[in-house]
């Protein structure tokens, strides 16, 4: 069921308030990585996450392993009026391979500078119980592992749509 109604969601492009390109916050995004399994935590999967500061909505978002190529999906997921903000990431290596160096700031967790992100990884997990690390629910297939986390993100992004912050 849940397929069916993944597949008939639009882009999750439109589900993203505009960005403000007079506001630094509106034109920087956090990005950070999750790792969750499918049937069994050897067969890992990392999710890639681009948020808004501004407006806590997920930008992009991409599926895959923990390498260059996954983080290059992430960024070609961003949708072209956010292609050109700021990115604030950790100090994993594919970031700097893959974002241009002159929109990417490494930053450590201390810093402050990916605190949503993070938050945001926490809600994740604390609403869908597929990505939680010490679980009984997990996902049996790939497909409704992303299906499941789309749902979620468009859901999510048109909540927030409501009342920036």
């Amino acid at each position: 069921m849940d397929q069916k109604k993944a597949a008939q969601l639009p882009p999750l492009s439109e589900t993203l308030l505009p960005p403000d390109p007079t506001d630094a916050e509106s034109t920087t995004l956090e990005l950070d990585e999750l790792w969750s399994f499918v049937l069994k935590k050897a067969r890992k999967k990392w999710i890639w996450i681009a948020l808004s500061r501004r407006t806590r909505q997920v930008v992009a978002y991409a599926v895959g392993d923990r390498s260059k190529k996954a983080c290059r999906k992430l960024w070609e997921a961003i949708p072209a009026a956010y292609r050109e903000a700021h990115c604030d990431s950790d100090f994993w290596k594919a970031y700097a391979a893959v974002i241009p160096a002159e929109q990417h700031t490494r930053v450590g967790i201390r810093s402050g500078q990916t605190a949503h992100v993070e938050r945001w990884n926490n809600t994740l997990r604390q609403r869908l119980g597929r990505f939680v690390r010490q679980t009984l629910s997990f996902s049996k297939s790939v497909v409704m592992h992303e299906a499941c986390l789309l749902l979620f993100l468009h859901r999510y992004n048109c909540s927030r749509a409501i009342t920036p912050i």
